[in-house]
């Protein structure tokens, strides 16, 4: 349904197969990206993923407010970093987390 990030991460917003595991999609765009962006020059030869990643549900009714916050990455990371963001919308929707394991 969307897709945009910066330098430093990537929002994507799809609708979830019955079939196939979060892990499992992440899986297949991390590899698929990887191979792609490997044959845009030298300078992407060494391009790799964090290990980890974050997802969160999104009601339908809201899947409109999450397409325009995904095209606006650019403005919305003018004023706030990729990690101070992930702290706000986890605290904001009371997951607990550990800085130790939330970064690569």
């Amino acid at each position: 349904m969307a897709l945009n990030g910066t330098a430093d991460h990537l929002h994507t917003l799809f609708y979830l197969s019955r079939v196939k595991s979060i892990a499992e999609i992440v899986e297949d765009l991390k590899t698929s990206t990887s191979k792609w962006i490997k044959t845009k020059g030298a300078e992407f030869r060494g391009f790799h993923w964090q290990a980890g990643y974050g997802a969160f549900s999104v009601s339908p009714s809201n899947s409109g407010q999450v397409i325009e916050y995904i095209a606006k990455q650019k403005d919305h990371h003018s004023g706030q970093s990729f990690q101070d963001e992930f702290r706000v919308l986890l605290s904001r929707h009371g997951v607990s987390f550990d800085e130790r394991y939330v970064w690569d």
